[in-house]
């Protein structure tokens, strides 16, 4: 199996969440399932057939977690030295050139990434165009709305 590449901070994230969903969310689903069983026959139980199927997403979240974890390539940023270029986990803030709007994103892998977090994974476009790129460099990005430019402000390693 390929390897999955994570920064250590995303790694710790992603097993804060397994062990909450082992340790907490578990335990809870399969009370709620036996509760749900006591109160008699299953075939008309609504709570019943709710706790089932979020028990379903559950284990498989637990699985998809472990297996992400299981073939992970931990990635610390700040050892990274790679001479001012955007890099897989490297820290970059943009410019953008027609509004001026300024942006910091976080160059992460596919199974940390998180817009709202201003996280996006090095597979999005946004990502493909930065790597490789230095502070200074024009970079365009084809996004629905068309193509858009960027002007890279700042490269950091934390």
């Amino acid at each position: 199996m390929t390897t999955i590449p994570l920064t250590v901070r995303g790694a710790e994230r992603l097993q804060a969440e397994l062990h909450h969903l082992r340790h907490v969310e578990r335990p809870a689903v399969i009370n709620a399932i036996a509760e749900a069983r006591s109160q008699g026959d299953l075939s008309e139980n609504a709570e019943y057939d709710a706790a089932r199927e979020r028990q379903g997403f559950i284990e498989a979240r637990i699985g998809e977690l472990d297996g992400v974890l299981s073939n992970a390539q931990l990635i610390d940023p700040s050892t990274l030295h790679a001479d001012g270029r955007a890099v897989f986990g490297s820290t970059v803030e943009i410019e953008d050139l027609e509004s001026g709007e300024k942006v910091t994103y976080q160059i992460v892998g596919d199974a940390e990434a998180d817009i709202r977090a201003n996280l996006i994974s090095v597979s999005s476009p946004v990502a493909r165009a930065l790597i490789g790129k230095s502070e200074g460099d024009v970079v365009q990005v084809k996004a629905p709305s068309g193509v858009r430019e960027y002007e890279i402000i700042s490269v950091k390693y934390c």
